[in-house]
């Protein structure tokens, strides 16, 4: 490359586009995709109900779009950015949604153990029990894979080609945890909670090579958060949920508006889960 023209060394390194460039190329497309289909989606009539479903999963078709064709920019496969879509039909989604609810039980008992949880009956009955269990269910999922695919799909595997893994794993998870701060009522532990949160599945994605143990995890925390034990999450209670909860204490215990994200239990859990993870999975992968 000594003899390239200059443009071509800003531009390119060895292996093709630089991993800067293909960051912005990116986001661009993202960012494309994501605002044309928002504005497509003004002319087609949606319920209150169905709304935030259909707008995260636009979101995540704009991800999937944004993914698909920088990977035929830069002729690499899409399994390469960690979703191969047959591993999502097999255990690891499981295994992954397993340990988030684990994850958010935990953080519930050391809530109510410190005495500032309450739980005062159920507020759904019936068939609306499974009928908003399973509405929750499709959001978080579709929450799972589009937050995952975006922070820690391409781009994460882009700017660990040009910084390494660790430190693009910090840098991104650092910004997911400041993106947290635009949520109504966020506070600083809980931006703090979301960036070790994404540092997880970004040890998750390490260890098993792919994100579905992490789209699992991702989807059932927020699930068994937001439904099943009723809490705020990020500062918002969802319409729907099975449990009437009271949280009533200082908020460095409660999370305060944030919900228990912003506690300093969650951040005891969100260790021993990084903890109990580096002994189940070893193998630097």
């Amino acid at each position: 490359m000594g003899g390239a023209p200059w443009w071509r060394r800003v531009f390119f390194a060895e292996r093709g586009l630089r991993a800067g460039w293909s960051l912005l190329l990116y986001a661009g497309l993202f960012g494309l995709c994501f605002v044309a289909e928002q504005k497509a989606l003004h002319l087609i009539p949606v319920s209150e109900a169905w709304r935030p479903i259909v707008g995260e999963a636009s979101a995540l078709v704009a991800v999937i779009l944004a993914t698909l064709a920088m990977a035929r920019v830069e002729g690499r496969s899409w399994y390469e950015f960690g979703l191969p879509v047959t591993l999502g039909f097999s255990r690891a989604p499981w295994i992954g949604a397993a340990w988030g609810i684990a994850g958010i039980t935990v953080l519930v008992a050391l809530l109510q153990a410190f005495g500032v949880l309450r739980f005062d009956g159920i507020e759904l009955h019936g068939g609306s029990i499974v009928g908003f269990a399973a509405m929750w269910g499709l959001m978080f999922l579709l929450v799972g894979l589009f937050e995952e695919l975006l922070l820690r799909g391409y781009a994460q595997f882009t700017l660990a080609r040009g910084v390494g893994f660790w430190p693009a794993a910090i840098l991104l998870s650092a910004l997911f945890g400041a993106a947290h701060l635009n949520n109504q009522g966020e506070s600083w532990i809980g931006a703090l909670s979301a960036a070790l949160l994404g540092l997880l599945m970004c040890l998750t994605l390490r260890r098993t090579g792919n994100l579905w143990f992490a789209v699992g995890f991702h989807a059932s925390f927020d699930w068994g958060e937001s439904f099943l034990y009723s809490l705020p999450d990020s500062g918002q209670v969802v319409p729907g949920h099975l449990l009437h909860a009271t949280l009533h204490g200082p908020s460095l215990l409660t999370g305060g508006s944030v919900g228990p994200e912003g506690s300093l239990g969650c951040l005891l859990v969100t260790g021993t889960l990084w903890l109990g993870f580096t002994r189940w999975r070893r193998q630097l992968g």
